[in-house]
C-alpha cells in the first residue's frame, strides 16, 4: 500500500499519540503535534482518507481516530523509528541478567520474570531441544541379580538414567555385553532412526531371550522424545490489568487462561527462519483470545543443541518500538551468558551497540 509523505506523518502521529494515552486521536492534536501548516480541516481529510484505507477507525461518531490492526502492521513495517536503548536501560538489563540466570533449571523463570518488568507486559520463555540431540553413550550398571541401572548420555550434555527391576536374574556379563552393542548400534542417531529394525537385529546379536534389548530401546525413544518437548514458562499476567484494553473482566480472565496453558504457548508464533524475531498484531494471531492483542517474540541461543524463544504479549497499542529493542537487547544477553566465553565478557564488561539488533518487522 502506497501512502504519500503527510498520510504517514500522519499515521505515525496517531499511532504514537494513541500509545501514550489509549484515547482516540483528533485532527488538533495532530496539527500541534506535527506543527504541520495545514489546518486542522486538511488533517481531517486526510485522516477521513486513511479511515477509508482501512488504517484507521472512529470507535464514536464524535471521537477521534485510532489506529486499526492493518495500521500498526505499516507503522511496524514502515513507519515507527528503531528505539535507541539509553545507557540506563542497558545496565538495567545486563544487572538483571547478570544476578538472576545463575543456573540452568531456573533459565525459563528467571528470563520471563527479567522480560515481564522490564516491559511491563506479561512475558512467555520457552526452550527446546533441536532435533538433532541424540545418545552419545550407553552405560548398563550392574546392582543385584534382579536390577540394573540403564545411564545414557546425550549429545546435549544431559545425563538420564533409570533403575530395572527384573522379575527374572540376569548376569553382569550379559548387561556389558547388551551396553556393548547399544553403544555400536543405538549412538549418534535420532529418535527416528531407532527402528523395530533396529531393535530386533540387536535382540538378534545378543541372542536375547528375556527382552532386556526392548526394555532399554524403549528407554532410548522416551529420552530422545522428552529431550525434544518444549518448556513453557508464562510470567506477569496481572500486569495486563493495568492496561484499559483489559478492563474488562472477563476479557483479561480469558486471555490469562488461554496464556497459562502450556499448550498454547508452545503454538504461540514463533521467528521465521529467516529471522530472530516476529510481531503479530491482533488479527493477525489465529487464536482467537489473541485477536485484541499483539505478540512479540525473540529466539536466543540457549547452547547445548537448546534455542529459546521469550516472548510479551500486550495491547495492539503497545510500543512495538521501544519493547522490540529491549526484548531483542535480551535475547541476545541470554544467548551471550549461555555461550560464555568471551561473548559473556562483551554483554556484562561492555556496551553493547544499539544498532546490533534482531530484525523486529515481523511479517
Amino acid at each position: 500500500m502506497e501512502l504519500g509523505e503527510r498520510k504517514k506523518k500522519i499515521l505515525r502521529a496517531v499511532i504514537d499519540q494513541y500509545i501514550q494515552t489509549a484515547e482516540p486521536v483528533g485532527s488538533k492534536t495532530i496539527a500541534a503535534a506535527l506543527g504541520m501548516s495545514v489546518s486542522p480541516a486538511t488533517i481531517r481529510n486526510e485522516m477521513a482518507e486513511l479511515e477509508s484505507l482501512g488504517l484507521l477507525e472512529q470507535p464514536h461518531t464524535s471521537a477521534g481516530r485510532i489506529p486499526t490492526a492493518l495500521g500498526y502492521r505499516i507503522y511496524v513495517n514502515e513507519l515507527m523509528d528503531e528505539h535507541k536503548l539509553s545507557v540506563r536501560e542497558t545496565t538495567e538489563i545486563n544487572n538483571a541478567l547478570k544476578t538472576r540466570i545463575q543456573q540452568l533449571d531456573k533459565l525459563l523463570a528467571d528470563a520471563g520474570r527479567i522480560t515481564s518488568r522490564l516491559t511491563s507486559y506479561p512475558a512467555y520463555a520457552l526452550a527446546a531441544a533441536a532435533s538433532s540431540v541424540t545418545i552419545t553413550r550407553f552405560d548398563l550398571i550392574y546392582i543385584d541379580t534382579n536390577t540394573f541401572i540403564i545411564v545414557v548420555l546425550l549429545s546435549n550434555k544431559t545425563v538420564k538414567n533409570k533403575l530395572v527391576s527384573l522379575p527374572f536374574p540376569v548376569e553382569r556379563e550379559t548387561l556389558n555385553k547388551m551396553a556393548a552393542l547399544f553403544n555400536a548400534g543405538f549412538t549418534n542417531i535420532t529418535e527416528d532412526k531407532i527402528t523395530p529394525n533396529l531393535i530386533s537385529s540387536t535382540e538378534r546379536a545378543a541372542n536375547d531371550q528375556l527382552g532386556l534389548t526392548a526394555v532399554i530401546a524403549a528407554f532410548s525413544i522416551e529420552v530422545l522424545s522428552e529431550a525434544k518437548t518444549r518448556e513453557t514458562h508464562f510470567t506477569g499476567a496481572s500486569s495486563l490489568l493495568e492496561y484499559p484494553e483489559y478492563r474488562d473482566v472477563d476479557k483479561a480472565a480469558r486471555l490469562m487462561r488461554y496464556l497459562s496453558d502450556e499448550n498454547e504457548l508452545a503454538r504461540l508464533p514463533v521467528p521465521d527462519d529467516s529471522g530472530n524475531m516476529k510481531i503479530t498484531i491482533g488479527p493477525e494471531n489465529l487464536a482467537e483470545e489473541l485477536r485484541d492483542s499483539s505478540v512479540i517474540v525473540a529466539r536466543y541461543n540457549a547452547g547445548d543443541n537448546l534455542e529459546g524463544l521469550i516472548g510479551v504479549v500486550g495491547p495492539t497499542r503497545m510500543d512495538y518500538s521501544k519493547v522490540a529493542a529491549r526484548l531483542s537487547y535480551i535475547a541476545q544477553g541470554l544467548s551471550w551468558l549461555l555461550s560464555g566465553g568471551d561473548k559473556l565478557k562483551g554483554l556484562l564488561g561492555e556496551k553493547m551497540d544499539n544498532n546490533d539488533l534482531y530484525n523486529t518487522k515481523g511479517d
